[in-house]
């Protein structure tokens, strides 16, 4: 129950947190290097923790939260960004939200957090969720012509907050563990 209480909270805010960036930094930087050569729009690591955000207050407050936290971030992002970002924003977290409900949810069910199959539910669910957020985005913001060209750039930022996440799953893991172990 505590847990709940400290990390429903926390992923709530770094949830709307990283939404708001990935639209301001994307409204004021555009694209920028993500590694292999690649660019992506500004705001690609930001919404990649989204991503992985999402699937935690998704385990601390359940699917209704995560709705409401993205209404929130969806919100608050037409107050500091581009109007076509922001939008775009909102369409693709609510879409890609969709496709995480029907693969991280029953994947999760069947899980603990650091285990494999967590890990396998963080990465199906991050991976389509990261498809689907950058084409829809990319698309209303800068044009079908933008999809193709800036789509493995996204995927490759996305998937640097994913790797981040993971770790931090498992060392989060590792910590109550021991702490159940020492008690």
């Amino acid at each position: 129950m505590t847990a709940r209480r400290i990390i429903g909270p926390l992923s709530a805010l770094g949830f709307v947190g990283s939404v708001i960036a990935a639209n301001y930094v994307t409204t004021r930087y555009g694209f920028i290097p993500v590694g292999f050569g690649l660019t992506a729009t500004a705001g690609t690591l930001a919404a990649g923790f989204a991503l992985a955000l999402r699937d935690a207050t998704q385990d601390a407050w359940g699917r209704k939260a995560v709705l409401a936290v993205i209404v929130i971030g969806a919100g608050l992002s037409f107050l500091i960004a581009d109007p076509f970002i922001a939008l775009a924003s909102a369409a693709a977290f609510l879409l890609s939200e969709l496709a995480d409900f029907a693969i991280y949810t029953p994947l999760r069910q069947r899980s603990t957090l650091g285990d494999r199959r967590w890990a396998a539910a963080v990465v199906a669910s991050n991976t389509v969720g990261a498809i689907i957020d950058t084409a829809v985005f990319l698309g209303i913001a800068f044009g079908a012509a933008a999809i193709m060209p800036g789509m493995v750039g996204q995927f490759v930022g996305k998937g640097w907050a994913t790797v981040v996440y993971l770790i931090a799953g498992l060392a989060v893991s590792h910590l109550v563990s021991r702490k159940s172990v020492n008690a």
